[in-house]
């Protein structure tokens, strides 16, 4: 089976593992503070490691005061994380429609959805394009709403020339197991607004105040004191140290996804009933690959496929259709946009031969 996704670990890797086990200092320390620093260097902005890409943008809401009644406007493609994150504060999702050619939010209609408990627009950045981003702020800026960009697909992506969480008011990225760098599982916001930090920081040592200092220094807080509802969110050594790794290996990384992504694209080319996603693969590092099927039917395609052992996947089934987060309205260009995307293999591991194969059982079943 060609796998759809996988973790890529080497010796690099490992060695840092064990360097942590070694020491027995399992919990939030030395390495967390390091893969901060390193994080931060790579986007010249302050960064706060947690221990998952849901608990980043739970705790990014928090810090900015969303919370129970207010409304957050989101895509609803976008994987339920998302949605739980922001229902997790006691805020309202509020489902909006997508562009089709980029899957990214759709501005016209953000519009129709605003209200006065809207406190806040997340763009979700799908399969590492960030769409109109900054008709995003602009349209925040003129409706007083804060930003706060679900970036997990995008970590080192560029957006006119600049990497996505470099700007902008909050960024939140994932590195669980299959992410463009994984710390197994993890995440980080992004923001120069040193309360917003602060507060995350206290958050995720379940509102400890100023307990990120005493962990770092190999201590803990014992006579503290906590104002805010906190939650054990905090990345471990484990995870850095695998993150570390990862980070210092981002530039091999990033040349072999942008390789597959645009080699998918010029083999695509030409094969009609197939559409790719209208996404600049010289500035993005894509983390999945997704294509649309315009001709035929699109579970049709991944049977045979899946038969041919091609593993394959669909990012995502709209959060306006699950029970939680059902609408009293539809969204047609989402609908359809679900019925046709279809992710195909993209890792590390990905061989030219094997996306040679994968070629070859599309081209054979549109020519079926």
């Amino acid at each position: 089976m060609i796998r759809l996704s996988k973790s890529t670990i080497g010796e690099a890797e490992k060695k840092a593992v064990l360097g942590v086990l070694d020491r027995e200092y399992l919990g939030m320390g030395r390495e967390v503070e390091e893969f901060e620093n390193m994080l931060a260097r790579f986007f010249g902005r302050p960064v706060a490691c947690v221990n998952s890409g849901t608990a980043a943008l739970h705790l990014a809401l928090q810090a900015i005061g969303v919370g129970l009644g207010d409304e957050v406007l989101v895509q609803s493609l976008t994987f339920i994380a998302t949605f739980q994150a922001i229902s997790a504060t006691g805020a309202k999702p509020v489902p909006c429609e997508v562009d089709p050619a980029t899957i990214t939010i759709d501005l016209k209609d953000t519009e129709k959805r605003l209200t006065d408990k809207t406190r806040a627009i997340m763009p979700v950045h799908y399969a590492s394009g960030m769409g109109a981003l900054n008709e995003i702020y602009a349209f925040a800026k003129a409706n007083g709403l804060s930003v706060i960009e679900d970036a997990a697909h995008a970590f080192g992506s560029l957006y006119n020339g600049h990497k996505t969480g470099s700007f902008g008011e909050i960024a939140c990225f994932s590195f669980d197991g299959i992410k463009n760098i994984t710390c197994s599982e993890g995440g980080a916001i992004v923001t120069d607004d040193a309360a917003v930090l602060q507060k995350v920081r206290d958050a995720r040592l379940l509102g400890v105040e100023r307990d990120t200092e005493k962990r770092f220094a190999g201590q803990r807080s014992w006579e503290f004191d906590a104002k805010e509802q906190g939650w054990r969110y905090h990345m471990s050594n484990i995870m850095a140290a695998i993150g570390c790794a990862q980070l210092k290996q981002f530039p091999h990384i990033t040349q072999i996804r942008k390789a597959i992504a645009t080699r998918y694209v010029e083999m695509l080319n030409g094969i009609d009933g197939i559409e790719p996603l209208q996404l600049d693969y010289r500035n993005i590092v894509p983390h999945i690959f997704v294509i649309k099927v315009k001709k035929r039917n699109r579970d049709a395609l991944r049977s045979f496929l899946i038969e041919n052992n091609i593993e394959c996947g669909i990012h995502y089934y709209p959060n306006h259709m699950l029970t939680k987060y059902k609408t009293s309205y539809i969204l047609p260009a989402t609908e359809q946009a679900y019925r046709e995307i279809l992710s195909l293999p993209c890792h590390l591991d990905l061989t030219n031969k094997d996306q040679d194969y994968v070629i070859s059982k599309i081209k054979e079943f549109f020519h079926a």
